[in-house]
């Protein structure tokens, strides 16, 4: 569910041709409340804009490049490509002025998906595949795997409550993935090319 800014809008709230929710019909300003997460073409919040408060497993139609992005409400992964692929990028409730602000590698936002909200996170990590070697149960963030349980690969993860961002490196940098309640036997599972694990946090609003 979503909407999208008529021609020569320059975003909500942001001057002429802004008021109204983003459809060319529309005259009164959208209910912030209603608002997720509002995609820009240009940086600093400029230029033609889309609103979205759902998943969306294509967003191509409605802009050609993302270059900002405001979010009013909840924590929501942004996909490289459609159908939730390509390189992930985790983000929270606040204001994103561009693509490097998100650690985006390029303005090709083709996806997103909005992470549900849990009251508890609890996730148990295995230094094999299929859940085999070592285990770890962890309940809070932890900014380096290798220096609190000295992981450097993590080959499976059992999600049980919440979801997940897991970073490449430590202290929250490097590729992202997000690891929602389920099984994920092998890094595959998670979409990664290798078992490279640097730390993992919470999907949450606020830290």
């Amino acid at each position: 569910m979503g909407k999208v800014s008529p021609p020569g809008a320059q975003g909500p709230g942001r001057g002429p041709g802004t008021r109204g929710s983003g459809s060319a019909q529309a005259l009164e300003p959208s209910p912030r409340l209603a608002l997720q997460i509002i995609f820009y073409e240009d940086r600093g919040f400029q230029g033609r804009y889309y609103e979205c408060s759902s998943d969306h497993s294509n967003l191509q139609p409605y802009f050609s490049r993302c270059n900002s992005v405001r979010v009013d409400s909840g924590c929501w992964m942004l996909y490289e490509q459609p159908n939730y692929s390509g390189c992930q990028y985790f983000l929270r409730r606040g204001e994103y002025p561009d693509y490097q602000q998100w650690m985006g590698l390029s303005d090709s936002i083709r996806s997103c998906r909005l992470i549900p909200h849990a009251s508890s996170h609890r996730i148990r990590i295995y230094e094999r595949e299929d859940f085999r070697g070592q285990m770890v149960e962890i309940t809070e963030d932890c900014s380096s795997l290798h220096d609190r349980f000295h992981f450097s690969e993590i080959h499976s993860f059992h999600v049980l409550e919440g979801c997940w961002i897991l970073y490449e490196l430590p202290n929250y940098r490097g590729r992202q993935y997000l690891l929602r309640p389920g099984d994920y036997r092998r890094y595959h599972d998670w979409g990664a090319v290798n078992a490279r694990v640097g730390s993992l946090r919470r999907a949450v609003d606020f830290y």
